[in-house]
């Protein structure tokens, strides 16, 4: 069992910066792969980023490519979100997510996941 909760969500104007956190609970933390998603008001919650247990693979979403860094520190069992140059289209609630199977491209499919956070709010202002 592993329990996420994000913080870090906020205001800000676009161009600017955040960093989202996810902290887990649970000695097996090093073990699951992580992953961020995203869902703004009536749509479909949609893949950010993922990285897997070791590090070493990542995957970014294309509208967040080279904006968006996800880092992992498995020594305190804590996923990170580092956001920059925001836009407005970047406003939604953020979800980090644990994945305990092998770490596939299907890593970008929500359904892939096994344990979410409740979320954290991220608002982009134009």
């Amino acid at each position: 069992q592993v329990q996420l909760v994000e913080s870090g969500g906020g205001l800000v104007q676009a161009g600017g910066s955040l960093r989202l956190s996810c902290a887990a609970s649970g000695r097996t933390f090093s073990s699951y792969a992580m992953g961020w998603f995203r869902q703004a008001p009536g749509k479909e919650r949609d893949f950010v980023a993922a990285k897997s247990w070791t590090g070493g693979s990542t995957y970014y979403a294309d509208s967040v490519k080279g904006r968006f860094t996800i880092s992992r520190d498995n020594a305190k069992n804590t996923v990170y979100l580092q956001m920059n140059r925001l836009k407005p289209e970047d406003t939604a609630v953020y979800y980090c997510a644990a994945l305990a199977g092998p770490f596939t491209r299907a890593a970008i499919r929500w359904d892939a996941y096994d344990y979410w956070g409740q979320g954290t709010q991220v608002t982009v202002s134009s």
